[in-house]
């Protein structure tokens, strides 16, 4: 699947550097320095960074500042391009479980994801399992509707979460859905707890069918606290990708580089926006482009 990506950008922080030429100096390592820290790359990628840039920059007799900003952004687009961002939908249905904490725009993310499946002619089922929430079934009601897809929702209160993701299951293989979004708790009193619903989840769905991919959405603008409210999931739920909501100017770029060194799991979509449609897939170097400039 591929469409074109909405115009957002991160350069702000890496303008002043580039926006002159003039040779290379050691003010303008410093200042690259900074700006990459600002950005949310981490010290230890910054320092990476710089180092393979200033080998490159000696290599291949670079000395000129925007020639400098051409190299930052091949060997961001480089690291990012290690994972692999296929979507695993050849499955049908193929069935998507996604997980996160409350708060990151789970439910939102659905409703943008089913959108996006919709602008490619799929038939597009959604799963409300996160029964501990009415407030969540409602609204993920809503998001449905204005996506243009069909929703399972709980037939009664505090309904048992796995059941309603096998409802939703059997429904899309008996009326040939094409993709399966099934939504999930994102807090119980114990971590314990949570890992326990999503691997009884789990479990009755692959009764059915098997489970194409689990996706964790993060919070970009929440940066490395949102990361480690994650490990849970990261390291229970079997996530096979990421998708990263808020990742607009209120966000700080770099964090994707952290993301995917941390977790060592790929960037497979991005929120970027409020709008339902304000949600691509994730490319490395359009990514690059739009961080560095």
């Amino acid at each position: 699947m591929a469409e074109p990506q909405k115009k957002w950008s991160f350069s702000k922080a890496f303008a002043g550097i580039f926006s002159r030429s003039e040779p290379i100096t050691d003010d303008t390592w410093d200042e690259l320095e900074v700006a990459l820290i600002g950005a949310d790359f981490g010290l230890d990628i910054t320092e990476e960074l710089l180092s393979e840039l200033r080998d490159s920059v000696i290599r291949y007799g670079i000395n000129d500042v925007r020639q400098l900003r051409e190299l930052l952004r091949d060997t961001v687009t480089e690291k990012l391009a290690r994972f692999d961002s296929t979507l695993r939908l050849t499955e049908k249905p193929a069935i998507v479980l996604v997980v996160g904490v409350n708060g990151v725009g789970k439910t939102t993310t659905i409703g943008k994801f089913a959108r996006y499946l919709r602008n490619f002619d799929k038939r597009v089922l959604i799963g409300a399992a996160d029964t501990f929430r009415a407030a969540a079934v409602e609204q993920l009601a809503t998001w449905a509707d204005r996506a243009g897809a069909d929703i399972v929702t709980p037939r009664s209160s505090g309904q048992d979460p796995a059941s309603v993701a096998y409802e939703t299951v059997s429904k899309a293989l008996s009326e040939n859905y094409d993709v399966v979004l099934i939504d999930t708790a994102g807090r119980l009193q114990t971590k314990n707890g949570l890992m326990d619903e999503l691997s009884k989840i789990k479990r009755v769905i692959e009764k059915l069918a098997p489970i194409s991919e689990v996706l964790l959405v993060l919070d970009a603008t929440t940066g490395q606290n949102g990361l480690s409210q994650a490990e849970s999931f990261i390291t229970h739920a079997g996530v096979s990708g990421i998708v990263l909501t808020k990742l607009d100017g209120s966000a700080k770029g770099g964090f994707v580089l952290s993301v995917q060194r941390t977790t060592d799991l790929p960037l497979k979509l991005v929120g970027q926006g409020e709008g339902i449609g304000d949600f691509t897939g994730f490319t490395s170097h359009v990514f690059a482009q739009q961080l560095v400039g």
